[in-house]
């Protein structure tokens, strides 16, 4: 509780800055700030305690109704209006179709567990309350950037799509950078955790390694009594360090579980994106007699946005590796520890801490699908073998149409 209480007079006398965390609530200020914006962050902090605050749940109640039947009105009416017998048309209807379901699912399940996510966030405090300050500002060189430059950056590009196309309502407008930025803050609140996570597994190797240290350059010439208080020390030592990593361990099943939904809605709408972003910039260009003939600002937004999921579901993908990562790094660090120790009773708590290691949930997983490189590769895989299909649809309906053009002539 002292420390708790140090961090807490600490946040209340230092002002936030960009770029320089000193605690869990500062590293995490345009995260949080930008959810608060949005109505996704129903929660008061009292204390170094989050609290359910009633008004912003009752908001984000009324932003979930009124986002699902916006939702709903837009399927709607393109099912109506829309010319089935045309292939761009098609295509423009799945996209609707995966961006509109993956967005409610994303704000429904938002509602939902918001109270599971608050205590989530609350047991990531406590547990960051073990990094040193070198840590949070090396973490915030990384979430204040994306968090801040990611939501700048997606604003203008929606209102400079709306410029070019310069026929979009204003309702349309609003509820369109809405949707875009409640996917990016959500996705964002999960790899700034993942991050904090894998900066947490990364205090526990470095306490290791500090213990191996200790033991590999003990002194040649101890009294037995001195031997007996430092073997007493590392052991309440690793027996810490063995709750610490219980705790990390826990922390990312509770992650897994809360944000499944979330990261299978992102994805699904990721692989959409691309696709769907890449046929209609592919559209935008013509093949005649070998010259192509390029529609400029369309296809630059199409292939910018196809730039921008990427770039996200790559630095999801990162996060969730390098963190599964740090985690095993840990064993290997045990065993070394265990080879550098003589004494038997280290030996022996070694070897359970190696085997809890073993034990413990360490991989960041949506439903049983691992976030990790062969995810990404697989991704990149499918994503690669639809195109080349959608472009062969292209291919024949351009050839189909240039057919019908010389019949008529």
């Amino acid at each position: 509780m002292s420390r708790i209480f140090l961090k807490e007079v600490k946040s209340k006398t230092q002002r936030w800055q960009l770029f320089y965390a000193t605690d869990f609530l500062s590293l995490m200020y345009p995260c949080f700030t930008l959810c608060r914006i949005l109505g996704l962050f129903p929660y008061k902090i009292n204390k170094l305690k989050f609290e359910i605050s009633k008004p912003l749940y009752i908001l984000l109640i009324i932003i979930t109704c009124v986002l699902c039947l916006y939702e709903c009105t837009i399927l709607y009416q393109y099912k109506t209006f829309i010319n089935f017998t045309k292939f761009e048309a098609v295509t423009t209807f799945f996209e609707t179709i995966c961006y509109s379901m993956s967005t409610a699912s994303i704000v429904i399940v938002t509602l939902v567990l918001s109270r599971s996510r608050m205590r989530l966030l609350q047991i990531i405090m406590e547990i960051s309350l073990k990094l040193d300050l070198e840590s949070y500002q090396k973490l915030s060189r990384l979430i204040h950037a994306k968090d801040i430059f990611g939501s700048f950056y997606l604003i203008c590009k929606v209102f400079t799509y709306a410029y070019v196309t310069k026929n979009v309502p204003i309702m349309y407008m609003i509820f369109g950078v809405y949707t875009i930025l409640l996917v990016f803050a959500m996705d964002m609140l999960y790899i700034n955790c993942v991050c904090i996570l894998k900066a947490c597994y990364k205090e526990i190797n470095n306490s290791l390694l500090h213990m191996q240290e200790f033991i590999i350059n003990k002194e040649p010439h101890v009294t037995m009594m001195f031997y007996k208080q430092r073997n007493s020390f590392l052991i309440i030592k690793l027996k810490n360090l063995q709750k610490q990593h219980m705790m990390i361990s826990n922390t990312v099943q509770k992650l897994n579980i809360i944000f499944s939904v979330q990261l299978l809605a992102t994805i699904v709408l990721s692989f959409s994106s691309i696709i769907f972003g890449l046929y209609h910039y592919f559209h935008t260009v013509q093949w005649y007699n070998g010259i192509v003939n390029f529609d400029g600002m369309y296809g630059v937004m199409f292939l910018l946005t196809a730039i921008y999921v990427t770039i996200k579901l790559a630095l999801l993908v990162w996060a969730c590796e390098t963190g599964k990562n740090q985690a095993q790094e840990i064993r290997t660090t045990i065993h070394d520890v265990l080879n550098s120790s003589r004494d038997e009773s280290i030996k022996n708590e070694l070897q359970l801490f190696s085997l809890q290691t073993l034990h413990g949930e360490n991989s960041f997983s949506a439903k049983g699908l691992n976030m990790d490189a062969t995810f990404f590769a697989s991704v990149v895989g499918t994503i690669t073998t639809y195109m080349l299909i959608l472009l062969q649809f292209l291919k024949i309906s351009q050839s189909c149409n240039e057919r019908s053009a010389i019949n008529i002539t």
